[in-house]
């Protein structure tokens, strides 16, 4: 079996789609993958479908969803009820962590840390490139979400972002800055008050010998951040326009300007 959640909702089990074309055994599916091999309580289920309104038929509705589901698992090697297994007070999906990409995102991102906290920068660089490849859009970008699905869709965005900055932290490390600046535009563009990228795209901006758009770019996040929040940058990013003020000679070494999470170390 292999379930997609990061993008559009696809399910396959030996070859053919096991996903339902109603929105809530859509929403079922999908909150059972994220929590795959755990049970999860009928009433979360319905929290998830229903919220605080449940109908009277509530129950006797989220079992002819399961039914449905189980319907469409009769593809897969095991009988359905092995698969979409009923548990005390709940339901659980039975499958490998392997099979849905949620998971396997996860797994490459241990082992790109672990790649980066060894200093093999070439390898954690690439682990995440594979990584992110799993995205074909948004998460869960045609399910209905209710209070889960909509915390999940929040969480997975913010994982997205952090595997972007530590792949271009990465690669800053590597002396790729020329081969980042395209990319770094358009993430500063999307994510304007985002100080790590803002930080990342100055480096990378400075190094290419274009100080003047570094500084640009610092001023416009400085605005952004006055104007919608009321705050100044953080004294980290201040002290790196410090630094390309001033021309810091460290600024070109690549391992000179580590930015981790949003969250630059040097310059102290």
């Amino acid at each position: 079996m292999n379930i997609t959640i990061l993008g559009p909702l696809e399910a396959e089990a030996n070859g053919r789609s096991i996903v339902p074309t109603a929105g809530k055994p859509r929403q079922i599916l999908a909150l059972l993958a994220l929590n795959a091999n755990q049970v999860m309580p009928v009433p979360t289920l319905m929290e998830e479908l229903w919220g605080e309104e449940l109908p009277r038929s509530a129950l006797t509705t989220l079992q002819t969803y399961i039914l449905q589901l189980r319907r469409r698992l009769t593809s897969a090697h095991r009988p359905a009820k092995d698969v979409l297994a009923t548990r005390h007070g709940g339901y659980s999906l039975q499958i490998s962590p392997e099979s849905v990409d949620v998971f396997r995102i996860e797994r490459l991102e241990r082992q790109a840390r672990a790649a980066y906290a060894a200093g093999d920068l070439v390898a954690c660089a690439g682990l995440l490139h594979q990584a992110l490849r799993c995205w074909r859009g948004q998460a869960l970008v045609d399910v209905p979400a209710g209070p889960l699905l909509e915390i999940e869709a929040r969480r997975l965005a913010e994982v997205r972002l952090g595997l972007l900055e530590l792949r271009i932290e990465a690669e800053l490390c590597l002396g790729r800055e020329a081969q980042l600046l395209t990319e770094l535009t358009g993430l500063t563009a999307r994510h304007g008050l985002h100080e790590g990228l803002h930080a990342q795209a100055m480096i990378a901006h400075y190094r290419c010998g274009r100080q003047a758009r570094a500084l640009e770019i610092f001023h416009g996040l400085r605005r952004r951040l006055v104007d919608e929040l009321g705050i100044e940058p953080s004294t980290r990013v201040q002290r790196l326009h410090h630094a390309i003020l001033c021309g810091d000679p460290e600024l070109e070494s690549p391992l000179s300007s580590t930015v981790i999470g949003g969250s630059l170390v040097a310059w102290d």
